[in-house]
């Protein structure tokens, strides 16, 4: 059975502000290291034997930080990267509002859509699962990434909850179908 953990990157100045990162290189602040380090240490007793990121700053340096606790070398693809937001990265609510009107969620601002997202991350984790079948492996990335493809992989699941920085996720898959062992966990952030 293979087995793979959806982690969501730790959290930046951009995720406080709530700004749309889209594909900006936005870098962890030191609340998203910390957030980093917690996982890292709950992660330093499970057996991982594989970790892929995405290759923006946020989630790359979320999965080296568990990736030198784990000596596991951290490969990147850039298909595990965030949607991209078109002309609305890097603004606010307020920001859109000002700029296009209240309508702004109906315009074509360049926003990639749903069903693409979905696709690259699902022919991603397909890749991955089929390339290292029964093993254990690490995925960080995005929200938007990572949420569109749950929906995906597990519509029988309820994963409608918002997900949370640094959050695990458990899927395995067996000769059937996906299911899902663990959802949007953060227990390691209340340890200290």
């Amino acid at each position: 059975m293979t087995l793979i953990g959806l982690i969501r990157h730790g959290v930046t100045d951009w995720n406080y502000e709530h700004r749309a990162q889209g594909q900006v290189d936005i870098a962890l602040n030191d609340e998203g290291r910390r957030q980093a380090e917690l996982l890292s240490k709950r992660m330093e007793n499970e057996k991982w034997d594989y970790i892929y990121s995405s290759d923006l700053s946020r989630a790359f340096e979320t999965a080296q930080i568990i990736g030198r606790i784990k000596n596991i070398e951290v490969k990147t693809d850039p298909r595990l990267r965030e949607m991209n937001c078109g002309l609305i990265e890097g603004t606010t609510e307020q920001d859109r509002v000002t700029k296009w009107g209240n309508g702004w969620s109906k315009l074509d601002l360049g926003i990639e859509p749903n069903a693409e997202i979905i696709t690259r991350g699902m022919n991603c984790l397909m890749d991955i699962s089929e390339r290292h079948p029964d093993k254990k492996i690490l995925i960080i990335s995005h929200g938007a990434l990572i949420g569109l493809t749950l929906k995906k992989l597990i519509p029988h699941i309820d994963t409608e909850e918002y997900l949370h920085n640094t959050s695990v996720t458990i899927l395995n898959k067996d000769q059937f179908r996906w299911d899902c062992e663990l959802y949007n966990c953060i227990t390691h952030l209340n340890v200290e």
